[in-house]
């Protein structure tokens, strides 16, 4: 019997099958997500590669640290000024050809550098240029995502697809990418890497091209002043859509200070702990952040393969905020492998509630603002991260890594408890579920059990 004779006799009995996939796949039987992640893959794999790639080409050419940091800071300066812009542009332009274009420079410009160093006439300036370009784009990229993503898959399976992404990032991004750059380097140069990190760009556009064209999810933008103008009042109404919503105003308040209280000391100070507390070296730096990143990939993956929960908001704010206390281990303890174990609770609990915040900003959101909030979201993250690691270090010494890794674990959970009952955020969550979309597919997929005939 053919399949459309099937099909034909039993017209749901295809999606009574694929709905009794793993939740967590269940995205990929769309085609047009499976490109999107797709181009998703392979930009996380270029990303991984020109971190490794970059200080070893910086190694190459006589550089050292001072170098390494102004390289570094051209990055995050580029993301900085674009990242609200490209919320604005997310909004007013489809999210497809903005993800295009940034990977369409990233290869141009990643290329064009590793030609320079596979020709020996690449310098420190030449790098600089190439990311703060990237910055650039990594700024416009974000948001285009996050608003694209709703777009090409349904509300039921966007806590899933975000998912995929949480378990991807650390895998491909800290894991893959730089295995991969570290194996061309050996065998080849980081001019080589660096051409393959400008091919993963090429990828991704072709990729991006497989994905039909979405149209805005807003109505034409009116008036007739300055597009410079309009983007800038975009931004504002951006801002003051947050202020104005409670819930989202707590949440992404209390996730500023999450990153401020825990970034410097995990970033600045456990390698420290690591090498003066637990008398280890690299490798055991290399152990504690691949445990933080599998421990990112598990709890991605398992929040993803779950339903939403109902009480969404508050799963956020105590996965954060429990997900902060195994930081206390790090000023408790002499053994690296505990290090290790807390390092994989913290990545766990905090990319699980990563993949609920972003569905839920998704959901939520109204979808002519979306570029606008994730740009927000991805904004926090960049302003108080630099801040966090500037004081982290200071703090440390004045009053001991103990006690700086103490307050990293607790005060998030009592910050957590405040913004949940600052922003009502039980009572709001209670009266705007988003577990209906999920009920309504289940009891269709129930019903579709019966036979029915033509």
């Amino acid at each position: 019997m053919s399949r459309s004779t099937c099909f034909t006799k039993h017209p749901n009995s295809a999606r009574s099958t694929i709905m009794t996939a793993p939740r967590a796949l269940r995205p990929l039987r769309n085609p047009a997500y499976r490109w999107l992640a797709a181009a998703l893959v392979a930009s996380m794999v270029g990303a991984g590669i020109w971190m490794v790639a970059l200080v070893w080409q910086i190694v190459a050419i006589g550089g050292g640290a001072a170098e390494l940091s102004l390289v570094a800071g051209a990055s995050a300066i580029g993301m900085l000024l674009t990242t609200l812009l490209g919320g604005a542009l997310a909004d007013r332009i489809p999210q497809r050809r903005i993800l295009i274009t940034v990977e369409v420079v990233r290869a141009a410009s990643v290329g064009a550098v590793a030609l320079l160093a596979l020709a020996g006439a690449l310098d420190v300036w030449h790098l600089a240029v190439v990311a703060f370009v990237g910055g650039v784009m990594a700024g416009l990229y974000y948001p285009a995502y996050s608003a694209l993503l709703p777009s090409v898959v349904p509300e039921d399976e966007l806590l899933a697809a975000n998912g995929f992404e949480g378990m991807a990032r650390p895998v491909l991004m800290q894991a893959g990418g730089p295995a991969l750059a570290s194996a061309l380097i050996a065998i080849s140069s980081p001019g080589a890497a660096l051409a393959v990190a400008a091919l993963t760009g090429v990828v991704a556009a072709v990729c991006l091209r497989r994905v039909p064209e979405q149209p805005l999810r807003r109505e034409p933008a009116s008036g007739t002043g300055h597009p410079a103008v309009a983007l800038l009042v975009d931004v504002r109404d951006g801002f003051a859509y947050m202020v104005r919503t409670p819930w989202l105003l707590g949440t992404l308040s209390f996730a500023s200070l999450l990153i401020l209280l825990i970034m410097g000391p995990f970033e600045v100070l456990v390698p420290f702990v690591i090498k003066d507390v637990a008398g280890a070296g690299p490798e055991g730096h290399a152990l504690v952040l691949a445990a933080f990143g599998v421990g990112g990939a598990v709890g991605s993956m398992v929040v993803a393969s779950m339903r939403l929960p109902r009480r969404y908001l508050t799963a956020i704010v105590v996965l954060w905020g429990l997900g902060c206390l195994p930081l206390a281990v790090f000023g408790l303890t002499d053994q690296l492998w505990v290090m290790a174990l807390a390092a994989f609770a913290v990545g766990a609990a905090f990319n699980g509630g990563v993949v609920i915040w972003g569905t839920l900003l998704q959901r939520r959101v109204p979808p002519e603002m979306l570029g606008r909030v994730s740009s927000l979201d991805f904004f926090v993250s960049l302003a108080f991260m630099p801040v966090s690691m500037a004081i982290a270090g200071p703090a440390g010494e004045l009053v001991g890594l103990p006690v700086v890794f103490l307050i990293a674990g607790i005060a998030p959970l009592v910050i957590g408890v405040v913004a949940i009952v600052a922003a009502r955020m039980r009572r709001d969550e209670l009266e705007h579920p988003l577990d209906v979309a999920e009920s309504t597919e289940v009891e269709d997929v129930d019903a579709s059990a019966e036979p029915q005939f033509a």
